[in-house]
């Protein structure tokens, strides 16, 4: 059985870490992101997101592998999670990230 994986990106306008979720809308929550099954499904995801590029709507998209937990989206990496936390500058509280 493959890796659940959901695409991430940055959106241009802010810089700020998105995932792609239904519709081919962007969302900062990664609790709103699709997830993909399989490698079918998460190379048609990318497909969605790589029109986001050219629409100059997102930068950097890649797939990333998550788990399941209780139902919700879980990164897999400590990148991720950082990413996922919107932590991704260090300031005073940036050790109350859940890692």
């Amino acid at each position: 059985m493959s890796t659940p994986n959901v695409i991430t990106a940055n959106r241009l306008t802010d810089g700020v870490v998105v995932y792609l979720a239904s519709e081919g809308k962007w969302t900062e929550a990664i609790a709103n992101a699709r997830v993909a099954d399989g490698e079918e499904e998460t190379k048609a995801l990318e497909t969605i997101a790589e029109n986001a590029v050219r629409e100059r709507i997102v930068v950097a998209v890649y797939r990333m592998p998550v788990a399941l937990k209780d139902g919700a989206v879980d990164p897999l990496s400590v990148r991720e999670r950082i990413r996922a936390a919107h932590r991704t500058t260090l300031t005073k509280d940036w050790y109350d990230v859940p890692l």
